[in-house]
């Protein structure tokens, strides 16, 4: 299994600045109820946004070191079988490499990515 070095999560801006960094960051209201913090790979965060965040607005992009987070971060099966990261535990502080407004394009109906790598 070939791991990114890089990762992404998607959540509303509100709930990425709502916590105090300090004690990190916990997820979205979905990521709790799942128990673990959702990531996707480059090849994979489009095509996420689009199922699971399709039409809303106020996202933000957060691009994490997939290598700062230790043994909290597990590759697991999920859309189609493919591996997909997710942490089990808050995200820390210093992993976060940086974070992007997410806009909606109101033609399309699709969000407009900053340029991404893995």
């Amino acid at each position: 299994m070939s791991k990114a070095r890089s990762i992404y999560h998607v959540c509303r801006r509100i709930e990425w600045l709502a916590p105090s960094l300090s004690e990190g960051y916990r997820g979205s209201s979905q990521d709790e109820a799942d128990g673990f913090i959702h990531f996707s790979t480059a090849a994979q965060v489009q095509d996420s946004v689009a199922k699971h965040r399709a039409g809303q607005d106020g996202l933000v992009l957060i691009a994490v070191d997939a290598d700062r987070l230790g043994g909290d971060l597990r590759w697991e099966p999920s859309r189609g079988g493919a591996l997909f990261p997710h942490l089990y535990g808050p995200l820390p502080p210093d992993a976060v490499k940086w974070v992007a407004d997410l806009p909606l394009d109101r033609t399309s109906n699709r969000h407009i990515f900053p340029p991404i790598e893995d």
